[in-house]
């Protein structure tokens, strides 16, 4: 039953009857602006950068380039808007957190990050409760992730006449790349890898694009998020990378799991197969956004000392399938082949 709180139902996952079809939604989410595969601003179809062009700025969604003197650099810019009003510590958190795991996926450590809340007015009791609590949820995060703190830790912007805007904050984060040959990009990079999870899945489809844009429920709590977990995944990514086990590494994004997948697949126009979780209902599975998980691309020859490293770091991962030539799978059934789902390709 859905939790009751002043009287106002608070949304539960029972409330959203588990669809048999799960074709509808993919296509019903493919022409959400958040997630559409192709648009002016958001082409997934681009080839990812090359290493050996990293000065060039205009190849990849990564941010990563190379300044006057050399140094390769990444930078990222999240925004969020979900639950500032009630929950603005773990709100900021959550953004934080998706930024940092975004760039570590690239090989990339996060230096540094600064903070800009939009529409708050300072002098309402709200919006200090707003600034003091991102102000926390910004200190937390910093120090977990080991971040400095542009010079004022949270800047300002109101404008009485925008109207009913919702409060919103805006982060962007900067990190530095140690080693030019260890950088990955998100893309699937040959057909049989297998492709493997790290992280728990959860029954949670709580501020997800699946909640908001096919249902059209616009009201739910924050996904599940442990800053703690978030902390250790980054880590061992970390180390993956540094072992070179790893071919590719998408943080699990907008969308959840299978836009995640098909913005991997797309550069090289390689497709999935891939099994569900019995246990989690498919819709949460894959389209749920809850925090902390990763996918990664494995080679074959790679697969053993790989499930060996996991199993030393108690956290949990499980395998989900394999990239195919172009062709996608999911549960033994086909939803078509990835250049499909491309506007006129």
């Amino acid at each position: 039953m859905a939790e009751v709180i002043e009287n106002k139902e608070v949304f539960s996952i029972e409330q959203i009857e588990e669809p048999k079809d799960i074709h509808d939604i993919v296509f019903n989410l493919m022409v959400n602006p958040n997630l559409a595969p192709v648009n002016y601003f958001n082409d997934f179809s681009e080839d990812g950068f090359e290493l050996d062009n990293l000065a060039n700025d205009d190849t990849d969604d990564a941010g990563i380039f190379t300044t006057d003197s050399g140094q390769i650099m990444s930078m990222t810019t999240h925004a969020f808007h979900h639950h500032l009003e009630n929950d603005p510590k773990t709100a900021t958190e959550i953004l934080i957190s998706r930024a940092a795991r975004r760039m570590v996926c690239y090989g990339a450590k996060p230096q540094a990050v600064s903070a800009f809340l939009y529409h708050i007015n300072i002098a309402d009791p709200n919006g200090q409760f707003i600034a003091s609590g991102a102000k926390k949820g910004l200190e937390n995060a910093s120090a977990k992730f080991g971040l400095k703190v542009s010079d004022r830790k949270i800047r300002f912007d109101y404008f009485s006449a925008h109207g009913p805007v919702s409060p919103t904050i805006i982060i962007s984060m900067i990190g530095s790349v140690d080693n030019k040959e260890k950088v990955l990009t998100h893309q699937l990079k040959s057909k049989g890898n297998n492709i493997f999870m790290i992280g728990h899945s959860y029954d949670d489809l709580n501020s997800s694009e699946y909640l908001e844009f096919y249902h059209e429920i616009d009201d739910s709590p924050l996904p599940v998020f442990d800053i703690d977990m978030e902390v250790r995944l980054h880590r061992v990514m970390a180390s993956l990378i540094d072992k070179g086990l790893i071919t590719s590494a998408s943080p699990v994004g907008k969308g959840g799991l299978f836009f995640s997948l098909l913005r991997a697949g797309m550069p090289s126009g390689l497709g999935f197969d891939i099994t569900t979780d019995a246990e989690i209902r498919k819709d949460a599975f894959l389209f749920g956004e809850s925090m902390g998980r990763l996918i990664v691309g494995v080679p074959k020859q790679n697969v053993d000392d790989f499930v060996d490293f996991m199993r030393t770091t108690n956290l949990p991962f499980f395998t989900l399938g394999h990239a195919t030539k172009g062709e996608i799978r999911i549960d033994d059934e086909s939803y078509g082949f990835i250049d499909k789902m491309i506007p006129n390709a």
